[in-house]
């Protein structure tokens, strides 16, 4: 009986300390579909670190170690972040876009195949906060360099009841807000 609870033991051991990899070589899973999540949610989120949290988000960055690898195919920029099994648009727009543009420019990178896939979407907000980094590191932004640093901030799937997340790069930050207008950085899971 000691030796089965011993071989336990290892095994529980073993699957607790290595982490395990997907497919695409990501260790890291994060949330892919969109939901409306309350502040307490977010301030709850996985994989940041929280300098200073308030009542409409908070101040923070990825602990995520990303291991991004600037991709061109047919033309068209993207970012592979090995870490999460993600794909970026390494742009973003150019511009903000009203909720119906944004729908309609993503639905024109699917359509055109965008890096030679159909699958584009808003990021959720557990996506756009993994792209927070702990120092400014694009230019003013805490953002790597190998994204485009036109974008102050992020526009996300995910609602705050009739809001909607963003992830602002300038000041580090998760935030809620009424949306107008945004700019927009694509992602795709890649499977």
């Amino acid at each position: 009986m000691r030796k089965y609870l011993l071989h336990v033991l290892i095994i529980s051991f073993v699957f607790i300390v290595i982490p395990i990899t997907s497919a695409t070589g990501g260790s890291i899973t994060l949330r892919s579909y969109y939901r409306n999540l309350s502040v307490s949610e977010v301030h709850s989120m996985p994989n940041v670190s929280i300098r200073k949290i308030d009542g409409y988000g908070f101040y923070g960055h990825s602990t995520i170690n990303h291991d991004y690898n600037l991709i061109t195919i047919g033309g068209n920029m993207a970012v592979v972040d090995n870490a999460t099994g993600l794909m970026w648009h390494q742009s973003g727009s150019r511009k903000y876009m009203t909720c119906k543009k944004t729908k309609k420019w993503i639905k024109k990178l699917n359509k055109s195949a965008y890096a030679g896939y159909q699958d584009w979407r808003l990021p959720t907000v557990d996506e756009a906060a993994s792209l927070l980094e702990s120092s400014k590191k694009n230019g003013d932004l805490y953002i790597d360099p190998v994204f485009s640093g036109e974008q102050l901030w992020i526009w996300t799937g995910d609602k705050c009841d009739y809001t909607a997340w963003f992830v602002g790069f300038r000041h580090g930050r998760v935030n809620w807000h009424d949306v107008y207008s945004r700019y927009i950085r694509p992602v795709r899971s890649m499977k």
